[in-house]
């Protein structure tokens, strides 16, 4: 089936073209003059869509746009680095989860924020740098976190902290396009409209909610590898063991044999919450305690108990994962969470196939107290008995395919002109064209 052209897309793909070479003008030290004068040029290729707004919109509209492209490129070339390999890519990486590992994330929003951070940071280690893509519905999935937590964390921690950075939102089938940072920026306080503002109650470091005390080191000690591969768990849901949880096993996996002192400041988990915890990982047999020191159980990690069978601890034994999950009420909550999401890109897939086919919306109608869609009548509509294999239809005359009409997924009846054949910027131009004609007609 011949579909028409993406004309947003299209556009889309101009505004990218015309981003890199901002951004290489930029890199070179230029100026947004000879970006101008580069865009302008009428034998210049990449400025195309900057030249068809001009036709379209005007010359000073088009100015417009190339000063904001410029803007975002100077800031985006101010605050990240040419990466002349894979080699060297995989070494920033490494630096920055070095400095994640050693950051202390202080607070239950804190903690989250480390999971959606680690999360983000599988993804940049399989696309091989700090650029990389995804969506919210998979960041969550793979940080075991609800979409409305991901998005509070996203907004009051790791952008303003400066550790992810937005560049383009998704659309379509593709994920937003995401730019890890080293996490330098300064968190700015929360509006004056909180009931609690400048109080004797009110946590200093607003953003992580809590107290900054003398328990809590300035810096951390963890193992982010293991607590990226455990918090998509089930056992390490909110309702269950949670975030403090991953944080004591990925500090006690690190380091093995500290005291709570000790695992305080690796941790930067509050003394009581670390009581707390290792009183709960031990009660599943996931932690066991040496005189003064807590360590993780044999085999702990594995999630098939802690004692080994030709060893005498006096420890009983241990449940597995899914044994600790169901103990919580959170068993299954992840399936039921990707199940909701492929169901919702289902949905969404569904909108964007009707609208590529021109489908108009039903008509709402109330009988009876119940909503009633009434689709919208339409003269091609055509008999079942016409449709033929991948999409055709049958001419009714001579019972054979005929050439410029296709089927659409909902039935109706699309014909296929060279008109539709064309991209957004020629339809624009020759929009722009028509009505300067009628103008000078009139």
């Amino acid at each position: 089936m011949v579909l028409r052209a993406d004309r947003q897309g299209a556009a889309e793909h101009g505004h990218r073209i015309t981003s890199a070479i901002a951004c290489h003008v930029a890199r070179a030290g230029g100026t947004v003059g000879q970006l101008t004068q580069l865009l302008l040029h009428p034998e210049h290729e990449g400025g195309r869509h900057a030249r068809n707004i001009a036709l379209r919109s005007g010359q000073s509209r088009a100015l417009d746009y190339i000063r904001r492209v410029w803007t975002s490129a100077s800031d985006a070339i101010g605050s990240t680095r040419a990466l002349g390999s894979r080699h060297e890519a995989y070494k920033v990486l490494a630096a920055l989860r070095d400095r994640i590992e050693t950051t202390p994330w202080r607070g239950e929003r804190g903690r989250t924020a480390l999971r959606v951070l680690r999360a983000h940071l599988n993804f940049a280690e399989i696309a091989g740098g700090p650029l990389h893509h995804a969506s919210e519905r998979q960041t969550a999935e793979e940080a075991g976190v609800s979409r409305t937590t991901l998005r509070v964390v996203y907004e009051a921690v790791l952008k303003p902290g400066g550790w992810l950075r937005r560049l383009r939102a998704g659309h379509g089938r593709e994920g937003s396009t995401w730019y890890l940072g080293d996490g330098s920026a300064e968190h700015h306080g929360t509006p004056d409209s909180l009931s609690r503002f400048r109080t004797t109650q009110f946590p200093p470091d607003q953003a992580l909610e809590e107290w900054t005390t003398l328990e809590t080191a300035t810096t951390a000690d963890i193992d982010s590898t293991v607590l990226g591969q455990l918090m998509g768990h089930d056992a390490f849901a909110h309702h269950a063991l949670g975030s403090a949880a991953l944080l004591i096993i990925s500090a006690l996996h690190l380091r093995p044999a500290q005291t709570v002192a000790e695992l305080i400041g690796t941790s930067s988990v509050s003394r009581a919450t670390t009581y707390r915890t290792l009183k709960r990982l031990a009660d599943h047999g996931l932690v066991q305690r040496i005189g003064e020191t807590w360590a993780l159980a044999p085999r702990a990690l594995e999630g098939f108990g802690i004692r080994l069978p030709d060893a005498d601890n006096g420890c009983t034994t241990a449940q597995g994962w899914a044994k600790v999950a169901e103990q919580h009420g959170t068993c299954g909550i992840a399936a039921r969470r990707k199940a909701l999401h492929t169901a919702e890109r289902a949905a969404y897939q569904q909108a964007l196939d009707r609208l590529a086919e021109h489908r108009r919306r039903a008509v709402v109608i109330v009988r009876d107290c119940r909503q009633v869609l009434v689709p919208m009548p339409r003269p091609e509509e055509i008999p079942p008995a016409w449709h033929a294999p991948h999409g055709r239809v049958l001419d009714p005359l001579t019972g054979r395919p005929a050439a410029d009409w296709q089927v659409a997924t909902d039935g109706r009846l699309i014909l296929i002109t060279p008109d539709d054949q064309r991209s957004y910027d020629e339809l624009a131009a020759a929009h722009a064209e028509a009505l300067s004609e009628w103008e000078s007609v009139a």
